[in-house]
This record gives C-alpha cells, structure tokens and sequence, in this order.
C-alpha cells in the first residue's frame, strides 16, 4: 500500500519562454528561482523544505506538511508580484518575466520522475487551463494571473482567512483531459473590466508598479492597493499536459 499525504501544491510557469534567446531564458530561470525563494522568506515557508520538479520555466512544488495556506495564497504572491514588477522594470516588454500561478490542496507523494496522485495531475490542468492562459493574456500589463482550486477557494479565501476577497476571483469551469472542475482566478494589477471581444484595457501594474483604480461597488472590502479581474464564466477547453505526470 502507497503512501497516503494531503499537501499544498504551488505550480509555475512563464508565458512566452519558448519566444525568446538563451541570454533571456537564462535570466528568466534565474529569475523564477530567487522570486520563489525570496516571496517564501517574506512569508515563512520555508523553500528550503519544499518538494521540487522543475523543467526550464516551470516548477512544481510540494510544500511541506503543515505549509500555512493563508500565507501562500496572501502573503507570498504579494511578494510574488511584486519582485516581478521590480525585475520586468526596464527591461523590454519581450524580455517580461511573466508568470501562470496555480495553488491546490491534495494528495500527492513523490516518485520516480515527479510526483504521484490526483493533486500534482489536477494543478498541471489548471496551471496549463486556456483561462488562465487568457486571463493573463486580457491583461498584458499585468505580470502574473493566479488560479486556486475549489479546496484552496472555499476552504482559505471564502472563510477570509486572508485579506485577499473573494470579490476578488473570478469562478471558471475548465475541462482538460480526464480533469473536469472549477478554478477561481485573480489577476494582480489588472483594473477589473472583462475585456469584450478586440478590446484591451491594460493596467499600469507590471512595468512601473503602479494599480488601476478598483471598479466594484462601493463598500466592497479589499486590500490595500489591490484591484480586481473579472474573467467570464465558462466551460473551456484546454490541450497538452503539464509536467509530465499524466497523459
């Protein structure tokens, strides 16, 4: 009989890697790998303890038992987002590092190339989903887009355990393979309108810092300096595996 671990599961992975020159993906793996380990500092999670599969542009992490969930999905994507406007400022806009996010809650156990269980296999749907793909695409100023499963949404967000609102996510069912579901994503920095067909409304957020104004009603908690995406709700179809775990 398996091992039997319900763990937190962190996934990354760049936009546009494939597009650019050696120099470039040198310094954007660089790059990926001092923003985690310096947003995990910032947030006490401990990196050096995380499970790692790692290919290029993207990593799949297990963090270890006991990982506090409120503080990945709060604390470390703020410090997450912010490190990649600090790094994208200056560079040109081919040479942004920016970032799909996915957070889960499951069963996963390491094994010969990687990790073994539903949660590694259901993270790589979502982190390889064409909403989020599209998220991050409707807004191209911003420097990451971020999806948390139903377990992560339901269990941390919606009981507010942090001070990112569920006002703040946007619900989307995706099917991916032998993975049906829905995700909640959020798109730091975007100024919270839904693109129509043709049309996008970039922020200000991953090339000089800055936020667009908030757009909810008013009265609607937020965070500080937080603004909000809205992404249309949906049945979308997404192809490819990630990270090789499950065909």
């Amino acid at each position: 009989m398996g091992t039997f671990r319900r763990r937190l599961l962190l996934a990354v992975d760049a936009k546009g890697y494939g597009r650019v020159d050696v120099v470039t993906q040198r310094q954007l793996q660089e790059a990926i790998q001092k923003l985690l380990t310096e947003s995990a500092g910032a947030s006490g999670l401990a990196r050096e303890r995380w499970e790692t599969q790692v290919g290029g542009d993207s990593v799949l992490a297990v963090l270890p038992e006991g990982a506090s969930e409120p503080h990945l999905v709060d604390t470390f994507m703020r410090h997450l987002d912010a490190g990649l406007r600090e790094f994208n400022h200056g560079r040109v806009r081919e040479a942004w590092l920016r970032l799909r996010v996915a957070v889960h809650f499951g069963t996963a156990v390491p094994a010969a190339n990687g990790f073994e269980g539903r949660a590694p296999v259901e993270i790589g749907r979502m982190l390889d989903s064409a909403a989020l793909r599209s998220a991050l695409d409707a807004a191209p100023d911003a420097c990451m887009a971020l999806a948390v499963s139903s377990t992560v949404f339901n269990d941390v967000i919606r009981e507010a355990y942090t001070t990112v609102r569920a006002q703040e996510f946007r619900e989307v069912r995706i099917e991916e393979k032998e993975y049906a579901g829905r995700i909640w994503i959020r798109v730091p920095g975007h100024d919270g309108r839904a693109p129509g067909p043709g049309t996008v409304e970039p922020a200000q957020g991953c090339a000089e810092g800055g936020e667009t104004p908030d757009v909810r009603p008013p009265g609607t908690p937020t965070a500080p300096g937080d603004t909000v995406v809205q992404v249309i709700s949906g049945t979308v179809h997404a192809p490819g595996a990630v990270f090789g775990i499950s065909k």
